[in-house]
């Protein structure tokens, strides 16, 4: 007997679907639960997984996971990054492979350290830059400025605000963050996906690079061979200084929440210093775990700068090895700021 083609087609689509149906893991027996309290449990505390077996089924074997690595009914997590992360249960019964998930976010376990400052000096600024990145290089500033139409790279001599040497991006692009290692500035765009390579010295551009899992450049900082990058979220990536392909990231939380919008960036005496979008203060960030372990409130600098229409927020944040001081300026902010950090 012949079926008609269309028949044959329906028949063969559901013995597709079918057998396809048969396949893989089966996720709704077993459940996950865990002493997170509303999915949040702080680094101190053991993570302790209990297996709901919702229909009693004889259990053979199970596999606990967090992100892929193999743990036990009761972790440690000390040695683990802060932020968000999947736990995973393979069980295996009667013949057969079930699967449960469940999300936890890890917080620190201490709210982070105060920290007061001192104005040392107040130095010009230029009054029309946007300012999105600033570094220190063998004693010459350097900064990058943002919005379309306006954005560039400089070189500036701090004590004077005189630009020694400017590059302009091209219209399209918005300039963001950038660090300066091994005789290169490595300047991010905020969302074309690409950031540029320049000859330290010349300001000549030598190349370019795209981001991979990041969508947007927002800062850039670094530390020995290891460049750190945020992307307006709550984590930052390590980037590969040689192939500037992202290698992995942290995420930014203290003891009661995570912490987004993390913009321009500075590391300073084995810290990350992180400027938060339209925020006037630092976050004092551990590079190992993500960890918020100190902040500092820039507020009362705005009111120091002259007022206009176009004033923003604070951003840029350079530590100078030769005086061993931080240096801060805003967007538009007509001074920079030489200062110490006094703890609280």
């Amino acid at each position: 007997m012949h079926l008609p083609k269309y028949l044959l087609i329906i028949f063969l689509s559901t013995l597709i679907i079918s057998c396809g149906s048969n396949s893989g893991k089966k996720k709704n027996n077993f459940l996950i639960k865990t002493n997170a309290e509303k999915g949040n449990i702080s680094i101190d505390k053991p993570l302790n997984i209990t297996l709901v077996n919702k229909k009693n089924l004889e259990i053979d074997s199970v596999v606990y996971k967090l992100d892929g690595n193999p743990i036990s009914e009761n972790t440690d997590l000390k040695t683990f990054k802060l932020g968000k992360h999947t736990i995973e249960a393979n069980i295996f019964s009667g013949g057969e492979s079930h699967a449960a998930t469940s999300a936890i976010t890890i917080l620190n376990d201490k709210a982070p350290k105060l920290f007061k400052y001192k104005i040392l000096n107040e130095y010009p600024h230029d009054i029309t830059s946007y300012t999105q990145g600033l570094e220190f290089h063998n004693g010459v500033l350097y900064e990058s400025t943002g919005q379309y139409k306006e954005s560039k790279l400089r070189k500036v001599n701090y004590k004077t605000g005189e630009v020694l040497k400017n590059v302009d991006l091209a219209d399209e692009y918005f300039g963001e963050g950038l660090t300066v290692l091994n005789d290169k500035v490595y300047q991010l765009t905020w969302q074309k996906g690409v950031g540029f390579v320049y000859n330290a010295e010349t300001l000549e551009k030598e190349g370019s690079f795209k981001y991979n899992n990041s969508k947007q450049g927002w800062g850039l900082c670094h530390f020995n061979n290891t460049i750190y990058k945020s992307d307006g979220t709550e984590k930052i990536w390590t980037l590969n200084s040689e192939t500037l392909a992202e290698e992995g990231f942290i995420q930014v939380c203290h003891n009661r929440g995570m912490i987004s919008q993390i913009n321009e960036m500075e590391w300073i005496d084995g810290k990350i210093y992180a400027n938060r979008y339209q925020k006037n203060g630092v976050a004092i960030i551990n590079p190992e775990n993500g960890a918020v372990i100190g902040v500092v409130d820039f507020s009362p600098l705005k009111d120091l700068v002259t007022q206009h229409d176009k004033l923003d927020v604070l951003n840029g944040i350079a530590y100078n090895p030769e005086t061993k001081t931080i240096f801060v300026t805003g967007k538009k902010w007509d001074k920079l700021f030489e200062i110490e950090l006094i703890e609280n």
